[in-house]
């Protein structure tokens, strides 16, 4: 019987031991296989995939990131989860070290993300980057060519070539890093400083669904801070969606982007297109002194002196794109006349376009651009006076609303004097959750008539969709004023729906119902 058990003890240690016996010999065998596959790979008889290949001139905290299948906690797993894996695999290459790793992910997804920037049975490298700034990334050659059409061709296809170690120089790490996260992890994980570089990745090796998400991304964080260098990159990229998104901004909010440190990175072709622009929502001043400003950096990137004479050549025929017969008188006079790009014969004939009655021939486009028009929202269906008295004394009149498309509030319009003309001193404000967005304090006029009258913030403020902004006014004036009455919860203005709340911030009485504020000033 003795005899018998200890027969049963080493059968038992021997079974327990032939899975890691077999697995041992199949690692033999699969290096034996590797040493002999190379022949067989390249004689596929699967079609090469052509493709452009690119350059991406890449420009400079927000981290956004977006799961597209969460990834859930394995049911009785180990103190080491797929998320600790999967963040180490993130920083470096680390091998598991946990027997049987497999047991700890319950989906195929999860466990072919744990060979993410893993050397674990990697079968080729990458060394991503320019020289100098390069790092070196194993991938895994059937995995890679499930996720692109580009790394099929390049592994599979009749052209493939058998290299232990592909050189990628015009890819940044860590946008590379993006595009294998996504291929490996069904996951994507952008940052704004590194968008543009992720997109050129998707792009170059045909990754659509990557670069549709770092599109929207960009549409997402588009601002007129970032909008004319997103212009320039969305026409290399050819993404027309992005283009018009850049176009609107750039309309509405063209000041701010005029003087945005970006306007200066953008190339000469992109410079042209924005000058050309008839719906540029901006004085002409402005537009000749961002130009200049763009010389003044593009004389730095060709290494050339600081002069007036390079900043003119740098400009070239751009120079006349600029409509400065449309300026001001005064900031022609005191700007573009004194800046000496112009040259002697130009300044004077500007100056005779001004004020003589038969006017010289200009090379300068003299015709004012269009602008944008303004749309205006008026949310009440009829006002009252004289028969009750609206008093202000210094305290708040708000109101809230949401649109159900991106706009450009402009300013409000609002109510004047209803017992002759008077003078109103209006601070203005727009706010989203309490954080200040614009304001400004100007005067305006009213002729005592029940009609509104515009005040303006400096610059438009953007205002995003299906989000509830809260509008406020102090005003400061003749308190026997015109007040809405009738007010409605919605209003269609073109194709952009308004709607109305009541506001908190009120401390004079206005609401949705009645009382001042009659009107939204919008570009859409």
């Amino acid at each position: 019987m003795v005899d018998d058990k200890e027969k049963n003890m080493k059968c038992l240690t021997f079974f327990l031991m032939l899975p890691e016996t077999v697995k041992n010999r199949s690692k033999k065998s699969s290096k034996k296989a590797n040493n002999s596959s190379g022949s067989s790979s390249s004689s596929s008889k699967l079609p090469p995939v052509c493709y452009e290949i690119i350059t991406l001139k890449t420009k400079k905290k927000k981290k956004m990131a977006a799961d597209i299948f969460p990834r859930k906690k394995p049911a009785n797993s180990s103190s080491t989860t797929v998320q600790q894996y999967h963040q180490q695999n993130l920083s470096n290459n680390n091998l598991i070290p946990a027997p049987n790793w497999q047991g700890l992910y319950p989906t195929i997804r999860e466990r072919n993300a744990v060979m993410f920037n893993n050397d674990l049975m990697a079968d080729v490298h990458f060394v991503v980057g320019p020289p100098g700034g390069t790092q070196r990334l194993p991938g895994h050659k059937y995995v890679l060519a499930v996720g692109s059409s580009v790394f099929h061709a390049m592994f599979y296809g009749e052209l493939a070539e058998d290299k232990d170690e592909i050189r990628i120089p015009d890819v940044e790490p860590a946008a590379f890093l993006a595009m294998l996260k996504y291929i490996y992890c069904d996951e994507i994980d952008l940052a704004a400083d590194t968008v543009l570089a992720t997109l050129y990745a998707a792009k170059k090796y045909i990754v659509p669904h990557l670069a549709r998400a770092c599109v929207n991304f960009l549409e997402t964080s588009l601002s007129a801070k970032n909008a004319c260098v997103l212009l320039s990159q969305s026409c290399l990229f050819e993404e027309p969606d992005l283009t018009q998104r850049c176009w609107e901004v750039i309309d509405a909010q063209a000041e701010l982007a005029l003087k945005s440190e970006g306007f200066c990175d953008i190339d000469f072709q992109t410079l042209e297109s924005i000058l050309r622009r008839e719906t540029l929502n901006a004085k002409e001043i402005v537009v000749f002194e961002a130009a200049l400003n763009w010389a003044e950096v593009e004389c730095q990137r060709q290494d050339l002196a600081l002069s007036i004479e390079n900043k003119r050549k740098v400009l070239g025929k751009a120079l006349y794109l600029i409509r400065i017969p449309t300026m001001a008188l005064d900031d022609f006079a005191n700007g573009a006349a004194q800046s000496g790009v112009l040259t002697l014969n130009e300044t004077n004939d500007i100056f005779l376009w001004y004020t003589a009655a038969k006017k010289p021939e200009l090379q300068f486009v003299s015709k004012a651009r269009k602008g944008l028009v303004p749309q205006r929202c008026h949310r009440f269906q009829s006002c009252a006076y004289r028969s009750n008295q609206w008093r202000y004394r210094g305290r708040c009149d708000s109101i809230q609303f949401a649109v159900d498309k991106r706009v450009f509030i402009a300013g409000f319009g609002l109510y004047g004097s209803s017992c002759g003309s008077a003078e109103y001193s209006a601070k203005i404000e727009l706010k989203r959750q309490g954080v200040v967005l614009g304001q400004n304090l100007s005067k305006y006029f009213s002729d005592g008539s029940s009609n509104t009258f515009p005040v303006w913030f400096e610059y438009p403020v953007q205002i995003e969709p299906d989000t509830f902004y809260t509008a406020s006014v102090i005003l400061d004036g003749n308190e026997l004023s015109y007040f809405g009455q009738e007010g409605m919860t919605e209003v269609q203005c073109g194709k952009v729906t308004v709607q109305f709340q009541c506001s908190s911030d009120s401390t004079n009485g206005t609401g949705v119902q009645g009382g001042q504020i009659p009107e939204l000033i919008f570009y859409a």
